[in-house]
């Protein structure tokens, strides 16, 4: 099983640089995503649907939420009329804390609604010369109340059990988080803040931190395993960026987000890619500007995180530098189960 995580910079902007075709080729079984920078009612039939038949699609409408913590947290569906065919139909997601996850029932027009997206198949070309069949995906949404910012994204070719968000209000306003759970895995998206210049969000960017260690805390001691994707905007160690000293006092490297990461992976937490590669330069951002991407000036900052008890199943962990159409680059892991 592949996972891969990718900080997209805007999921309409990366549909035009072809990100279509290169996730219906990507061999991933899931896919996280950060920095949306849409909701659903903006994004285009294909972006909800990847692999399903674009002209037997409706518009994409976003219902209210059941309560304010997951009014703008929504499962893609297909219905003909917008994806939502019943006013009275629950969200497909649930937050943390409260609300059910529906079922994806056939409602009264006899097609189905709610939590994922429809599946039906196309032939694709690999990532390699193979094509593959029948690839298609169902999406998940968590959107920033904040028009165009933030927002994470799942797309899996296996339909979760649930999906949820922290269901804590601050965080759920700004989509920071897309949690699919699979049997005893639960995969992640999150988008990490950022702390900003002179740290005017720190208090901000700590407090989601905490908040997650504490949500992977709550699911590993209830026996499950977890995979945190994401674009955690942290380079953990010197090794991680490409001027470190220079970076002491700058966002992303700041000792107070340094000393989380610490406490992160002291906690019973795995940065899986260092477990595989200890060489320098391995970068997963670089900045639009001085063309650093050129010159491979960058921060590692995307990670795919798991519990320790987790790390015999993790195969691999690797950067996919190649693939271009952000200022991040994706990142896999490989798994030994199957989801």
């Amino acid at each position: 099983m592949n996972i891969i995580s990718w900080n997209v910079n805007g999921l309409r902007a990366v549909e035009k640089k072809g990100f279509i075709p290169w996730l219906l080729s990507s061999g991933a079984d899931v896919v996280c995503i950060q920095e949306t920078k849409a909701d659903i009612s903006q994004l285009s039939p294909e972006l909800i649907a990847p692999g399903d038949d674009p002209a037997s699609q409706g518009s994409a409408e976003a219902d209210p939420g059941l309560n304010p913590s997951d009014e703008n947290f929504l499962a893609a569906g297909k219905d003909g009329k917008g994806g939502r065919d019943d006013k009275n139909a629950k969200n497909g997601i649930e937050s943390k804390d409260g609300g059910e996850a529906f079922s994806g029932e056939k409602s009264g027009n006899g097609k189905k609604s709610g939590i994922g997206g429809i599946r039906s198949g196309i032939f694709s070309g690999s990532a390699g010369t193979e094509p593959r069949t029948k690839i298609s995906y169902y999406s998940y949404f968590s959107s920033a109340k904040k028009a165009g910012y933030s927002g994470t994204a799942v797309y899996s070719l296996k339909k979760p059990d649930k999906v949820t968000t922290l269901g804590i209000p601050e965080f759920d306003d700004e989509g920071r988080v897309t949690a699919a759970f699979f049997g005893s895995t639960v995969i992640i998206s999150a988008y990490f803040p950022n702390s900003q210049a002179e740290g005017a969000r720190l208090p901000y960017k700590l407090r989601f931190c905490d908040a997650i260690l504490n949500f992977c805390a709550d699911l590993v001691s209830s026996k499950n395993n977890v995979v945190l994707c994401g674009d955690y905007n942290i380079a953990h160690k010197p090794i991680d960026l490409e001027n470190p000293k220079a970076n002491e006092n700058n966002p992303g490297y700041l000792p107070e987000e340094r000393a989380w990461m610490d406490k992160f992976t002291s906690s019973g937490y795995v940065d899986t890619f260092r477990r595989f590669c200890a060489d320098p330069k391995q970068y997963t951002w670089w900045s639009y500007r001085f063309r650093a991407r050129e010159k491979d000036i960058g921060w590692r900052i995307d990670y795919q995180c798991v519990n320790e008890n987790f790390l015999p199943s993790v195969k691999s962990s690797s950067i996919l530098k190649n693939v271009m159409g952000s200022d991040h680059c994706p990142i896999n892991i490989e798994i030994s189960e199957s989801l």
